[in-house]
């Protein structure tokens, strides 16, 4: 069986697949590492689960595999490229996926994908709907026109209530096509109780991290909207020499801004305070070793997984004031908001952040878990998805 072949094969471990039951179809751009990529494979999870069939298009990565092994199918089409030529061609590729696989739900997760996924759903006379998962660009009218397919489907999932707003208020979409669907936080990964003292002690070893320094963490992939350059600067105002600050992410290539940090740290001359550490594979006990989680973002983040993941952790949070940080972390009871871009501000909630008393810092983190618990879940965001899935196609 040639490879292609094989990774559109569902996995022989998974549960036998009851060919009659209804199927979705989820269409993104790749299967790498990122938020709408896991978000994926939970919902094929999930649809296998309940007895549904989970399909999954997209051009392959790293995460592809995950698919078939919670039981789904993934297939293999171009559909992460925006040539218009290969979109046109995308069209009959995906209907042929529809009829294929008796498809009676399209749901595309990103723009490109988007476009020839309706038109391959108008053909085949299936429902269509989408995730809208972030503000996008709309600078210009061309681009805010590229965007609103996100808004065609029969029903749209906006990941906070930020971007449902955002949707009504730009897209001029009715609040009845919108389903607010918060990503969920793997609690059972991300759970204070179950990371144990030999992860956090290998990855503090690894980091070089002193026994007695607080730790500010900043976790995000290096770009420059995530605001690492604001916490560089909070830090020099902050001016405290036993702090660690970390920035954990990976530069994706972006090495000039990479550059651009390590520069901006050499010039207030706190190479031995500030350290960018790399992409990290066991972020549970990098939260661990936090004493405060920062997202300093200087556009709205469309959720704030970084907050949620952190409060799951236990962790206080400092975020800036807007977008989808409004819901996540709750301002004076898990954590503090700042203004974007805001470096005074930031160093003063760090301040506040690092005297706290341990009876303090316990109740934070006994608020923090019971908010992401109560609201942002996967198991919350599976049984909400397949709720409109349902709306769509009611089971039998």
């Amino acid at each position: 069986m040639a490879p292609a072949e094989a990774e559109n094969q569902t996995s022989h471990n998974a549960p036998a697949v009851n060919a009659e039951a209804p199927a979705v179809l989820q269409i993104l751009p790749t299967l790498q590492t990122g938020g709408v990529e896991r978000g994926t494979v939970d919902i094929a999870a999930a649809l296998t689960a309940a007895g549904w069939r989970a399909i999954v298009a997209s051009a392959g990565g790293a995460m592809a595999h995950e698919i078939q092994r919670v039981g789904g199918t993934h297939v293999t089409l171009p559909v992460d490229s925006k040539n218009p030529l290969i979109m046109r061609k995308n069209i009959n590729a995906i209907a042929n996926v529809i009829r294929t696989h008796n498809v009676g739900i399209v749901h595309a997760r990103s723009r490109a994908p988007a476009w020839s996924a309706r038109s391959a759903a108008q053909k085949c006379g299936v429902p269509f709907m989408t995730t809208f998962h972030g503000t996008y660009n709309f600078s210009n009218p061309a681009k805010k026109a590229y965007n609103a397919i996100m808004t065609k489907g029969e029903r749209i999932i906006a990941i906070s209530e930020f971007i449902g707003r955002h949707i009504e208020e730009n897209y001029g979409v009715s609040r009845e096509k919108i389903r607010v669907i918060p990503r969920g936080v793997d609690t059972e990964s991300f759970n204070p109780d179950a990371v144990s003292a030999e992860r956090m002690i290998q990855l503090s070893n690894a980091w070089r991290l002193p026994d007695d320094a607080p730790v500010v963490m900043l976790p995000g992939r290096l770009t420059r909207w995530k605001g690492q350059s604001v916490l560089i600067e909070a830090a020099r105002r902050l001016a405290r020499d036993n702090v660690r600050v970390l920035l954990v992410g990976d530069d994706q290539g972006r090495t000039g801004y990479r550059e651009e940090l390590e520069a901006q740290i050499g010039r207030i001359g706190a190479e031995g305070i500030i350290h960018l550490t790399g992409p990290c594979r066991d972020m549970p006990a990098a939260y661990m070793l936090a004493d405060v989680v920062i997202s300093a973002s200087t556009d709205p983040e469309a959720f704030g997984r970084v907050a949620a993941e952190a409060h799951a952790m236990g962790r206080p949070v400092i975020a800036s004031d807007h977008g989808g940080a409004r819901e996540t972390v709750i301002a004076g009871e898990t954590g503090w908001l700042v203004p974007p871009g805001d470096s005074d501000a930031l160093a003063q909630a760090l301040r506040t952040a690092l005297t706290m008393t341990t009876e303090e810092r316990d109740t934070v983190a006994r608020r923090a878990i019971a908010h992401v618990r109560e609201h942002f879940t996967k198991p919350q965001m599976c049984a909400s998805t397949l709720a409109v899935y349902e709306e769509l196609l009611p089971r039998k």
